[in-house]
């Protein structure tokens, strides 16, 4: 998918396939190619907070275009990041692994906020 847009491209970035920054599609690359992606980390992030329809995402994110949101929550299904269940959308195995691997970022970046007063 088209990261600014959301037209549609060659879908979620994947491990083996060229992504920005990596013609070979390093797994580290491909996971920034997507988390980098406009909106994406806020999706999880919410979603780490409680399950959500549709709606209540699109008004947890701040009033995201229903276009992006439908494109990320795609994109992060494709990467096995989330789940639908009925109406909710919620966090996979995977999204939850990912969720506490940025624990020590979220840390860092409140010390960070501090310390910039």
């Amino acid at each position: 998918m088209d990261d600014t847009e959301g037209r549609a491209t060659a879908g979620a970035p994947r491990p083996g396939r060229a992504v920005r920054g990596s013609s070979t599609g390093r797994p580290v690359m491909a996971a920034l190619d997507l988390l980098g992606r406009r909106w994406t980390l806020r999706v999880l992030w919410e979603l780490s907070r409680a399950p959500g329809g549709f709606r209540e995402l699109q008004r947890r994110c701040e009033q995201m275009s229903s276009s992006v949101l439908t494109v990320r929550l795609a994109e992060l299904a494709e990467a096995r990041l989330l789940t639908r269940d009925g109406e909710l959308y919620r966090l996979a195995p995977l999204g939850e692994d990912l969720i506490a691997a940025l624990g020590p970022l979220d840390a860092w970046s409140r010390r960070w906020a501090r310390e910039l007063g």
